[in-house]
């Protein structure tokens, strides 16, 4: 028998400036990055929380009456999964021969979501979820993902999840992943700009340890994508001097982690674009977890467990009467029409 085989790739965290509210430069932005991220030799590559079309701040900036400005023009722009656009994507996967680890405003029906897609280097969906609870005043824009979000995938290039924001200050829900021997975790953030001096557990220094402390929890490595606020953004977003030292400029603060909470390749300036590369080797991660895996030896299931419940939320759920007592027919809801 052959030996285990612990693939090795070089892998890459976006941090750019969205193409703010445009699904269609949102988009060729995207394939941008990507094609500079091919020639780099990435073969993974990882984008921010909401990438598509861009994290919706004026929540964080402005009162509700003056934030609805902008509510059409986001749900307009925001990325369905049967569209031209995400077909775009996956073509561009498969053409530069490189797996994408997208973050977007997802539209489903009448309703956003705050999506994640891995997309592989043939330009096949792997996966697809939605953040499980937005944070604070999000839950006025998004709605909630559910149990099976929580999910690791096997692939060519190692076991792979995915999870936005302050999903990793859930204790539980980090476990779920653990659990599930993930190898390789994207941890999207969107930026860390806001509200900077007034509240800390917003900022770079406590995020970006919760996305460190990941990596050594679950004996995984992390690559943390993190978009930045351009001066465009912040012209659109805020119309006073108050509103613009709520939302600075900048805020980029991607990085990459080992199983070891290291931290692997060269870090940006915060306002600055570009990518953060780094060569990972799998087999770093049972050296790592030789000394403490929290869902394995590490554990202590006679005292502690966790119940997960993997169901879909579906909305509605029919009842169709059978010869004998009755059977559950899904009803699903009618996709997009996408464009011409």
């Amino acid at each position: 028998m052959p030996a285990l085989q612990h693939p090795k790739i070089r892998v890459a965290a976006v941090q750019a400036a969205p193409a703010f509210l445009d699904l269609d430069a949102s988009t060729d932005k995207t394939i941008s990055i990507m094609e500079d991220a091919a020639k780099k030799g990435v073969q993974f590559v990882a984008f921010p929380e909401t990438w598509i079309p861009g994290y919706p701040w004026w929540i964080w900036v402005s009162a509700p009456a003056l934030g609805m400005q902008f509510v059409q023009r986001y749900f307009d722009n925001s990325l369905s999964l049967d569209s031209a656009e995400f077909l775009k994507l996956r073509d561009a996967a498969k053409r530069l021969g490189i797996w994408l680890a997208l973050g977007y405003s997802e539209r489903s029906g009448g309703s956003l979501y705050m999506g994640q897609a891995l997309i592989d280097d043939h330009g096949e969906v792997q996966l697809t979820r939605r953040k499980l609870r937005p944070t604070h005043v999000e839950r006025s824009v998004f709605g909630d993902g559910d149990g099976s979000d929580l999910t690791v995938v096997p692939t060519a290039v190692g076991r792979v999840g995915m999870l936005n924001c302050w999903e990793h200050l859930q204790p539980l829900s980090k476990y779920a992943m653990y659990a599930q021997n993930e190898q390789i975790h994207v941890a999207a953030w969107p930026s860390f700009s806001v509200y900077r001096g007034g509240a800390h557990a917003l900022g770079a220094e406590v995020n970006n340890a919760a996305s460190r402390i990941y990596a050594v929890e679950g004996g995984t490595f992390v690559i943390a994508p993190c978009a930045t606020v351009s001066a465009e953004m912040q012209k659109t977003l805020c119309t006073d001097d108050q509103q613009r030292q709520f939302l600075l400029q900048g805020g980029g603060f991607a990085r990459i982690y080992a199983p070891d909470g290291s931290e692997m390749g060269e870090c940006l300036e915060e306002t600055e674009e570009g990518l953060v590369v780094a060569d990972i080797d799998l087999a770093a991660i049972p050296l790592a977890k030789a000394a403490a895996d929290p869902a394995g030896h590490y554990a202590r299931p006679d005292v502690t467990r966790l119940l997960l419940n993997k169901a879909p939320g579906d909305r509605v759920v029919s009842r169709m009467p059978e010869e004998f007592g009755y059977r559950e027919v899904k009803v699903e809801q009618p996709a997009e029409q996408a464009p011409e």
